[in-house]
């Protein structure tokens, strides 16, 4: 074999090398990402143009969530806010819609003592989707309901669903320590 054969085959082999560790590369941030933001990646996908964009902004919101100071509550906080739900459960009785508005106002409460930016409805989402991925449908279509409930056009059952839904995320905030921090 001449040098420029080998040259070529040298070439090849590097190349196909580089393609290949592109490719593992990929597919392992992809396989991250998908466990990491669980139904919000298809979500955040299908939304999307094409999958890259999709994944870059998953990747910039775990960079932004990485920037923030998210801590976990202390024992004293983590009770006071579960009294304070329970009193919130007990206003639905009398006061539905009022009891919706305050559970939204205390998840919003309990984020921003945990470090979260709460000033932005679509950031707080951008935001808990980096840890808090599997009750994000529940926060969304509680905030959903308690739009439609400052309207009065909100049945009796979908407040009690908006109540279900917002304690879903309640709950997780309200125990969670710093994962993955």
């Amino acid at each position: 074999m001449t040098t420029f054969v080998w040259v070529a085959v040298v070439v090849a082999v590097v190349a196909l090398a580089a393609v290949g560790y592109f490719v593992l590369r990929q597919q392992r941030r992809r396989a991250h990402l998908r466990e990491r933001f669980g139904p919000e990646y298809e979500r955040i996908v299908a939304q999307s143009d094409n999958r890259r964009e999709a994944e870059q902004e998953l990747l910039s919101r775990e960079q932004r969530h990485a920037e923030l100071d998210i801590r976990p509550l202390s024992e004293g906080s983590r009770d006071t806010y579960a009294h304070r739900w329970a009193e919130v459960q007990e206003r639905f009785v009398d006061a539905p819609g009022f009891a919706v508005t305050e559970a939204d106002q205390l998840v919003t409460a309990v984020m921003a003592e945990r470090g979260y930016p709460t000033e932005d409805f679509r950031q707080r989402v951008s935001d808990l989707s980096v840890g808090h991925a599997a009750t994000l449908d529940h926060y969304r279509a509680a905030h959903e309901i308690s739009g439609r409930a400052a309207r009065k056009d909100a049945s009796t059952e979908d407040l009690r669903q908006a109540m279900v839904h917002y304690r879903a995320l309640f709950e997780e905030l309200l125990h969670e320590t710093t994962r993955g921090r």
